[in-house]
């Protein structure tokens, strides 16, 4: 994708190490960081300078040859596991990068393991952006349909980001809007800013106007509202976890879009590599564990002020509590449909095997 008109990845290996675009200064600031340890990538997935299930997993595959080239023993290989596996619980796709490389490095000898780990970490990134541009394909067609039946702009509701930014490049969910986007069909995204950390306000927004596509931000609580009145034709969400049966955990407020869809009889619909779906879990709200981050991303804001500088304010009573949990799952009863790599898919057990497997 494109910044200023410059190609971009959001990872991308350097001599050092690895370069990523620190998410944490969009929109405000556009700044990359470099990560030259595993602990340099560890901090960067749990203070969410890289976020998104997709890019995750591929930051945590780098940060495992980050640590093969500091040490490559079989202690210094189970160390790098566990400190990677413990900094965000919810993402299947972390455990999936992770687990990835410890089966093609255990085997191999100490003096093998960091080369290897390089070329499969670049690997899996490559693999990340061929599948999210198929993830696009498909969607695309949705949303081909959709306007080819109403011969005018495609509105789509979108939550939190799963755009290139959550991903190495095209992204999930806004995957299908960048292809449909560049095929020329005229679109128009509902964007939800995603409290308490506004990844929808700050960052879909923010990728959304560097490529170029039409969009407008509403709170929250708005997208009922606009489908009650007709202005969203379709959903689309991306997801951290998906379970075998075909619940999808997502960003908190997620299940409360797809009642709302359901209600008016809107499509909703999650896009997802099929990595992201986890074959151990069956049901989602008892099994899919829900994060729960720093209660002063609810009680606290940050923003950027008249005089040019980023400034955090106090939002509640000093007094009152904050809960913050990050995910919610919506049942596979309410989605429409998956969006993955090999096409859309209806959200059952079967469905899913036949055609993710």
């Amino acid at each position: 994708m494109k910044i200023d008109n410059l190609n971009y990845r959001t990872i991308w290996p350097v001599a050092e190490g690895v370069e990523i675009i620190d998410q944490t200064r969009l929109p405000h600031v556009f700044a990359t960081l470099k990560l030259t340890t595993l602990q340099h990538a560890e901090r960067a997935i749990r203070e969410m300078q890289v976020r998104g299930a997709p890019l995750i997993g591929v930051t945590a595959a780098y940060g495992m040859a980050l640590a093969m080239r500091e040490s490559a023993t079989d202690a210094a290989l189970a160390e790098a596991c566990r400190v990677l596996l413990a900094a965000r619980p919810t993402a299947v796709n972390l455990r999936w990068g992770v687990e990835r490389m410890r089966t093609v490095l255990l085997p191999l000898e100490q003096k093998q393991r960091a080369l290897a780990a390089w070329q499969l970490a670049a690997a899996i990134a490559d693999e990340d952006v061929a599948i999210n541009a198929a993830i696009g394909t498909h969607g695309c067609e949705l949303i081909r349909a959709i306007h080819q039946q109403k011969n005018a702009t495609v509105n789509i509701l979108t939550h939190c980001n799963a755009g290139w930014l959550a991903t190495v490049d095209w992204g999930t969910a806004l995957a299908p809007v960048y292809s449909a986007f560049a095929e020329g069909i005229p679109l128009h995204i509902w964007v939800d800013e995603t409290r308490p950390r506004n990844q929808g306000a700050g960052l879909t927004a923010w990728e959304l106007g560097q490529q170029g596509i039409p969009h407008t931000v509403i709170v929250d609580n708005a997208g009922g509202h606009l489908m009650q009145h007709g202005m969203v034709d379709l959903v689309i969400v991306g997801c951290d976890r998906v379970t075998a049966q075909g619940d999808a955990c997502n960003k908190i407020g997620t299940y409360l879009k797809a009642l709302a869809a359901h209600d008016n009889q809107l499509p909703f619909y999650v896009a997802l590599p099929t990595p992201t779906i986890d074959w151990t879990l069956q049901d989602g709200v008892q099994e899919i564990p829900i994060e729960q981050r720093d209660a002063t991303e609810v009680t606290h804001i940050s923003g950027f002020c008249e005089d040019g500088e980023v400034r955090t304010v106090r939002l509640t009573p000093p007094g009152s509590l904050a809960a913050n949990y990050a995910f919610d799952v919506t049942p596979a009863r309410l989605i429409t449909g998956l969006i993955t790599e090999r096409g859309v898919v209806a959200a059952t057990n079967m469905a899913i095997l036949k055609e993710a497997t």
